[in-house]
């Protein structure tokens, strides 16, 4: 397996797995008579990111990464206009990013030297694996997992199913509860 096909295909299957989930929210709000700030701007924390900014690291996290590993120059974190259009706006630009990188822009990725300079002055030096692996992929996750708690925390009907979507294409035939 190469690092192409670990990130891409699972950047881009979670980001879109993100998008049903803000669907989800944005119907949520729409039947309930609610700001879609309501759920947008809510957070697990005080001193936690809100949703939208969740929504905005996980795909800084996804094209940043698939910069880097194919040699290009690292992203900059840029703002998302307030509202669930521009958000899934965010995800679709991502999703683009991601599927028009080739699989050969990698080549020679996992050794490739990246270097993480933080707001702080902290540097990290990491090779393309250790980055994607130790880095790229945690954080992601993070913020997606984020997003998805506080979804849930403000009132949206989200499963596992809404986490995952993709995985019901590996159910079994008959095995899936009430089939």
């Amino acid at each position: 397996m190469t690092l192409y096909d670990l990130a891409v295909p699972t950047f881009t299957q979670m980001l879109r797995a993100l998008s049903g989930q803000l669907d989800r929210a944005e119907a949520f709000c729409a039947e309930r008579g609610l700001e879609p700030s309501a759920v947008i701007d809510a957070r697990l924390a005080p001193d936690m990111f809100p949703l939208s900014a969740q929504v905005r690291f996980a795909c800084f996290q996804a094209g940043d990464a698939v910069a880097r590993l194919a040699g290009r120059e690292p992203l900059e974190h840029a703002e998302v206009a307030p509202g669930f259009a521009p958000l899934k706006a965010r995800i679709a630009e991502t999703l683009a990013a991601l599927e028009a990188t080739p699989p050969q822009a990698f080549d020679g990725a996992e050794s490739r030297a990246v270097a993480l300079v933080m707001p702080n002055g902290i540097v990290f030096d990491m090779t393309g694996e250790q980055f994607l692996r130790d880095w790229s992929l945690a954080q992601f996750y993070f913020h997606l997992v984020t997003a998805y708690a506080v979804m849930r925390q403000a009132g949206v009907a989200l499963g596992k199913p809404d986490y995952v979507p993709h995985a019901l294409a590996f159910v079994r035939p008959g095995t899936f509860p009430g089939a």
